[in-house]
């Protein structure tokens, strides 16, 4: 008599990694026939698949590493796909009639896009069953990882078109640094929000104007606000520190050429400070995942509503 056995097929491991190191060599690969050929053709391949690889790579290990019965495929992609898009679309329109050139304009631009990423967020959750505070981080992120890939595809597309025409090198150079800088900026920001909210609605109807939320929200659009000004307070604090005459300006109406210790100093500003803020940024994101510890082992509470 011949046994037979079920043999249960495991599910690939480290997908993202694969999904990332191929998607990177397309890329490569769209650069360089684009750059030999001169074919404009491939411009739109090579703006979306910059924009998206690092995003769809963190959508892959979501799926490897974080789905079950309440964080499903269908959940994350469309947390990824549609809360990118509602919250680009609702930052976008709210910006271009709210917003006006102020010294708070950068303030104005981070509590705009987190809220909007926010409601998306929402939206998009509005039917789970159960809330637990590191599945908010995993969908937060997914949303903030969404709209980070539809926003630099904008700015790559931006970033290529220069007064001698299209400029394939501003175009790589805009994707490489938005690609190495998304995991400390849009997708950090809501997964931050995403945990506190989770984590709120675990105990019943979520408060957006009292507790931790409203709190939350204000520190992480701060951290977005100082992150988009860095540059500005980089050089103002350059300014200042090495004696810059205001006066000579207000005569001149020009700034002086900067020297080499003006330039070193600028850039060790910019660079530490968009340090400081990722650091602060990811602290936070590390005791959000902290408060979430033994959630999903729980019984879980009533369903609640937000």
């Amino acid at each position: 008599m011949v046994s037979t056995s079920v043999r249960t097929r495991s599910r690939p491991r480290r997908l993202y990694l694969r999904i990332f190191l191929t998607g990177l060599l397309l890329w490569l690969i769209a650069v360089a026939v684009t750059l030999l050929t001169s074919n404009a053709n491939l411009v739109p391949t090579v703006v979306l698949l910059g924009s998206f690889l690092i995003p769809v790579s963190f959508v892959a290990w979501a799926f490897e590493r974080w789905r079950d019965e309440d964080v499903t495929t269908e959940l994350v992609v469309t947390a990824f796909v549609l809360g990118g898009l509602l919250g680009v679309f609702g930052a976008s329109l709210l910006e271009s009639y709210v917003l006006h050139p102020s010294p708070l304009l950068f303030l104005g631009v981070g509590l705009i896009e987190e809220g909007a990423k926010l409601a998306a967020l929402v939206f998009v959750t509005r039917h789970m069953a159960r809330r637990h505070t590191r599945d908010g981080v995993v969908l937060g992120a997914a949303v903030g990882f969404g709209f980070a890939a539809f926003e630099s595809a904008g700015y790559a597309f931006n970033a290529m078109i220069t007064e001698q025409g299209l400029s394939l090198p501003a175009l790589v150079q805009t994707e490489l640094l938005r690609g190495v800088l998304a995991p400390v900026g849009h997708g950090l920001w809501t997964a931050i929000l995403g945990g506190v909210l989770f984590h709120a609605a675990r105990t019943g109807r979520v408060r957006y104007l009292r507790g931790a939320l409203p709190v939350t929200y204000i520190w992480v659009a701060i951290l977005h606000a100082l992150w988009d000004s860095m540059h500005s307070i980089a050089l103002a604090l350059t300014l200042i520190l090495t004696g810059f005459s205001a006066s000579s300006y207000m005569q001149t109406g020009y700034l002086p050429k900067p020297t080499a210790d003006q330039i070193r100093l600028f850039t060790i500003l910019s660079i530490g400070g968009l340090a400081l803020v990722s650091v602060l940024g990811l602290a936070t994101l590390v005791a959000t995942w902290l408060s979430g510890r033994g959630e999903r082992t729980q019984p879980s509470p009533a369903r609640s509503h937000t």
